[in-house]
């Protein structure tokens, strides 16, 4: 496969204004100003092949948004080597940015008062885009994003939802191989995040574009990337299958049997008392020293069972045991 991104020993440094209470501290400081370092960015190295779609996750503050800055071009890098499509960000833009898509979350790249077919038809000759491929791909984004009831509204009357949608489709007119999303479904109602979930899956497959997805929004990550990257204080905790990660530190699982009757001893050997719910008993298990098979055959071989269900931890769960404990990996 290709490499589409290189990232090797990434690190962003931010000089912020050391700021004084009172008057005297703000005559001070604007006489004699003075600066902290903040690291926003730490030494931080990762690749992508063509046609990849990576989470790239961290509570707040952790560097997503600033890597993302630098990869597009808008930020310098105080130090690294950063290759992307086999160019360096920051140089040669207007060459390096036909070539790539980006969508940062609640900062649209529409006209705010021109209806969004204008917005859209504005982008045409900006990227030099074939009319055919044009129209084609305007008449596929409207069926896919069901926009054609807003196409002609201004855009500072679309709604968070319709912006959004109208956002990604701007994002992706000009058939970039690579797309930047930095929180695609913050503030969306479960329809419109589906909705944009099933269009950034679609493009992904159909069109092998390599996404790299920054949210904090963990059904996004669950449902769309097969990869993620975690950041802390600006430094990776992890770059690996989100499958991996999950089976490694999700914890105990949960089986949940639902008995054909009343039970009055429902405790079985070598497992925790389970907790009772009317018919429902939910006995929790590592998967380790007690798998599900044998737990289902102790409990089928017990008592009439009328339902039984194996529960996983939430993954925001596990993430969250991830960035509160440090677990480096």
């Amino acid at each position: 496969m290709t490499e589409m991104i290189r990232v090797r020993e990434l690190r962003k440094t931010f000089q912020v204004a050391r700021r004084s209470s009172g008057l005297l501290g703000t005559l001070r400081s604007l006489v004699t100003p003075e600066f902290k370092a903040v690291q926003a960015v730490d030494g931080v190295s990762f690749s992508l092949q063509e046609g990849e779609l990576v989470g790239y996750l961290g509570p707040n503050g952790a560097g997503k948004s600033t890597t993302l800055k630098v990869l597009t071009g808008l930020l310098v890098p105080t130090s690294g080597e950063i290759v992307v499509n086999g160019q360096v960000p920051w140089q040669d833009r207007t060459r390096y940015v036909a070539r790539i898509g980006a969508v940062f979350g609640q900062r649209t790249s529409l006209w705010w008062d021109l209806p969004l077919i204008d917005s859209l038809e504005l982008l045409r000759p900006m990227y030099r885009i074939p009319d055919v491929r044009f129209r084609n791909n305007l008449r596929d984004f409207t069926d896919l994003l069901e926009m054609s009831s807003f196409l002609h509204t201004p855009v500072r009357s679309l709604s968070l939802g319709q912006r959004m949608r109208a956002d990604l489709a701007a994002a992706l007119m000009h058939e970039p191989a690579l797309l930047f999303l930095d929180e695609p479904t913050i503030g969306l109602d479960v329809v419109a995040k589906e909705r944009i979930r099933q269009f950034i899956q679609h493009i992904h497959e159909n069109r092998r574009t390599t996404v790299i997805l920054t949210t904090h929004d963990l059904s996004d990550v669950e449902k769309l990337c097969e990869r993620v990257i975690i950041l802390d204080h600006g430094r990776m905790l992890y770059d690996g299958g989100l499958t991996a990660l999950v089976e490694r530190f999700e914890g105990s699982r949960s089986l949940v049997v639902t008995f054909g009757e009343a039970v009055a001893d429902a405790t079985l050997p070598n497992l925790p008392t389970p907790r009772i719910e009317g018919l429902q008993a939910i006995y929790p298990f590592d998967g380790k020293e007690v798998t599900a098979v044998m737990l289902i055959e102790q409990v089928f071989a017990r008592f009439r069972v009328a339902d039984i269900e194996i529960r996983r931890p939430e993954i925001e769960e596990t993430i969250r045991k991830i960035y509160e404990q440090k677990l480096l990996i």
